[in-house]
């Protein structure tokens, strides 16, 4: 199985906490350190960005952390070879107003930001009611043509940090190390129990 075709058949896996073998070997196969992974989609701003923000979104702690399982370098695989081009088109559209915004709050490049600074201009974008929350998923449904011209930075904008948010918490669920590590894993189940208690569920399961 080639990589486009694997990589396709895991976005169709939604909804699992773990993927087929297949198709995790994927995820686990993406393990070139941050620090000299080339993208194959990504620029160098957007590498920057990507990695600061997966890294916000889901900092390492007591569990592994979203740079841990190497979610940048699955989501630059994602764009490359899986996204329509009308969706690349997007999220370079936004991630270029993202450094735009962040050059104009900050003084200086992405390149040269800090995750607090990655952070704090993230927090600007989501801190929103619930109300507002609702207004802005509604409006990232709409097509780009139907966006009128005065709305279309702040939908670009958005439609790239959904992005980053969707990859990053599909990439980390769907990776073998959360599923065996973090999540309750058992490749052989047991008996079927069907009316139990939740505290003896305990931890979610990824199988």
């Amino acid at each position: 199985m080639d990589r486009r075709t694997a990589l396709k058949n895991l976005t169709m896996s939604m909804g699992y906490a773990v993927a087929a073998p297949t198709l995790v070997s994927i995820l686990s196969s993406c393990t070139t350190e941050v620090s000299t992974w080339e993208p194959v989609f990504f620029t160098a701003e957007e590498k920057k960005m990507v990695i600061q923000l997966v890294d916000v979104i889901i900092p390492e702690s007591a569990v592994v952390g979203g740079l841990d399982v190497n979610i940048p370098q699955f989501m630059d695989l994602m764009f490359k070879d899986i996204e329509k081009e009308s969706n690349q088109k997007l999220f370079r559209n936004g991630a270029q107003l993202f450094a735009t915004r962040f050059k104009e709050k900050f003084g200086i490049s992405v390149l040269d930001g800090k995750k607090d600074e990655f952070e704090e201009l993230l927090t600007q974008y989501f801190n929103l009611s619930e109300s507002k929350s609702k207004e802005i998923l509604r409006f990232q449904k709409k097509p780009i043509d139907k966006v009128l011209r005065d709305k279309k930075d702040i939908y670009n904008v958005y439609k790239f940090l959904l992005f980053v948010r969707y990859y990053s918490i599909y990439g980390y669920c769907t990776s073998e190390k959360v599923g065996e590590e973090v999540l309750s894993y058992d490749p052989i189940p047991g008996d079927y129990k069907g009316c139990i208690s939740v505290e003896e569920v305990g931890n979610a399961w990824s199988l």
